[in-house]
């Protein structure tokens, strides 16, 4: 979500197939609908894979939250899903999460960056993030999540609030795309504690500017004046 290790995989060519995840039928969720008449929608690819990926990790034990577009999307925002699908996991449990995966019948690779892992579902890229913007997924930050529906299937789903901390957090004068994150905070505005994502994000320049940004657009109210 806020971090992606390889900023080139948007670039890919869109599905051709969607392909169901090999493995035992009891852990890996199947579609009632045959392979040929499975959607080719990039969007609904990536949901599908977000679905399956969430069930198994549900029967997993361990905590984890749905992050990224599909946790915008979950929270009410636009479907128009990003290149993956991003799951927050703690440091401690990404070990026993890929082997679990693994025994569903997933392909899960430990890339050179040492914040995630990577696995494949159904043709799509999920990531299995440990730290975000910088910051390692806490208990504390899970046990925030809501339970939401993606697209019928309920799974926890980071909250509106740290969405948008973890985002703003991540930019830098290597990484600030303020068109990226105006059309999220603008569909999630009324579900985020702005106050709250302030008071995380401090003095940062690149965040205080895209707050004066949002202000001037009329998205979120300005900042008192003795706040300044």
């Amino acid at each position: 979500m806020a971090r992606h290790a390889d900023d080139g995989a948007g670039q890919r060519a869109g599905v051709a197939e969607l392909r169901l995840a090999a493995g035992d039928p009891a852990l890996v969720p199947q579609n009632d609908a045959l392979a040929e008449d499975l959607p080719l929608d990039r969007n609904q690819a990536i949901l599908q894979a977000a679905k399956q990926v969430g069930a198994l990790l549900k029967r997993t034990g361990h905590p984890f939250a749905l992050a990224g577009s599909v946790a915008v999307y979950a929270h009410g925002g636009a479907q128009n899903l990003q290149h993956d699908v991003d799951f927050a996991i703690r440091p401690e449990d990404a070990a026993a999460v890929a082997e679990a995966l693994r025994e569903a019948g997933l392909v899960v690779d430990a890339p050179p960056e040492d914040w995630l892992l990577k696995a494949e579902c159904g043709g799509q890229q999920v990531d299995l993030i440990f730290e975000l913007a910088h910051q390692p997924v806490t208990a504390e930050l899970l046990a925030r999540a809501q339970e939401l529906s993606v697209d019928s299937v309920h799974m926890p789903v980071l909250s509106a609030t740290d969405l948008m901390r973890s985002l703003l957090a991540s930019f830098s004068e290597h990484h600030c795309d303020f068109g990226a994150v105006l059309p999220i905070a603008r569909a999630l505005r009324e579900k985020i504690d702005w106050d709250e994502v302030r008071r995380a994000c401090g003095d940062a320049p690149m965040p205080d500017a895209f707050f004066y940004f949002l202000e001037r657009l009329e998205v979120i109210p300005p900042k008192e004046e003795e706040q300044r």
